[in-house]
């Protein structure tokens, strides 16, 4: 058998080489964010799902003045290109987490302009250091929210995505990106997993697993609980939407306490899925 020599093997190799160029899949194109201000992280295919404005506003936060003070402050200094910490927003279901990180910035995207927010979906925690990678290079400043976000138990072992998130809060030996803020609600300060049974995994491998969790809430430098509604903020909620929306009723606090009474609980988001009912009921349109 003949071997081949240089002058043959040459164009062969440049052959093969044109050949996997064809075959290849396209770069992927840049991601563009000029089509809105939110959007929503589809890991799977790599892309952004752009999304409406949020409607609700800051002013219609009842009861969590102090939460919106802090946030809002370290948002700012954020979208103005000053140093801020990652934010844990944490505590009682319904009380304004995810609207209060969504309302505040919605209000200061209307002043800066390059201002964008990304979703991304707890189950795609994973995902996290490469799409901190992705925004890394881009113009924009991005706040990267994941709501309702804890850790649970998967083919990956507990502590999978609680190191996926920590990799990318800490940006490896290139730092984390000076370009994008992480915000995460939770019911719990430490993120721990819903349901998680320890039974039959021995006291080394359990606390391991709870350092781990513990130390990726350590990761967020601003912490900041939200406690349940006392029945006073709960009415000042319904009363406030009520008037906002022109929604008269002479037995309005009466109507709310009932509601609450039913649905065992009160918040916010319990107020306003009240004033929902009643607008139904007055035959009234809510814009939001």
């Amino acid at each position: 058998m003949t071997a081949l020599s240089d002058k043959d093997v040459t164009p062969l190799l440049a052959r093969i080489a044109q050949a996997l160029e064809r075959i290849a899949p396209p770069a992927a194109a840049a991601p563009d964010f000029s089509a809105a201000k939110l959007f929503r992280h589809d890991a799977a295919e790599r892309r952004f799902v752009a999304a409406p404005d949020y409607a609700l506003t800051l002013d219609l936060l009842v009861g969590v003045d102090r939460q919106k003070e802090r946030f809002v402050a370290n948002l700012h200094r954020f979208a103005s290109g000053k140093p801020a910490n990652h934010a844990l927003l944490w505590g009682a279901r319904g009380g304004g987490k995810s609207s209060l990180a969504k309302a505040a910035f919605m209000e200061e995207a209307r002043t800066v302009k390059s201002l964008r927010m990304i979703e991304v979906d707890r189950d795609e925690i994973d995902h996290l250091p490469r799409l901190f990678e992705t925004l890394r290079t881009l113009p924009e400043r991005f706040v990267v929210l994941c709501d309702d976000l804890s850790f649970e138990e998967g083919p990956g072992g507990l502590t999978a995505q609680a190191k996926a998130l920590k990799s990318a809060l800490e940006g490896g030996v290139l730092g984390p990106p000076a370009n994008v803020l992480f915000v995460a609600t939770s019911n719990r300060r430490h993120l721990m997993p819903r349901g998680h049974d320890e039974s039959g995994r021995g006291l080394i491998a359990a606390a391991e697993d709870a350092e781990e969790e513990i130390s990726v809430s350590d990761r967020f430098g601003l912490w900041i609980g939200f406690s349940p509604m006392d029945q006073d903020t709960y009415l000042a909620a319904v009363r406030l939407y009520a008037e906002r929306f022109n929604l008269k009723s002479k037995t309005l606090d009466r109507k709310a306490l009932q509601w609450a009474q039913l649905r065992g609980a009160r918040s916010g988001r319990v107020a306003w899925q009240f004033i929902r009912d009643l607008a139904g009921e007055l035959g009234k349109p809510l814009p939001l």
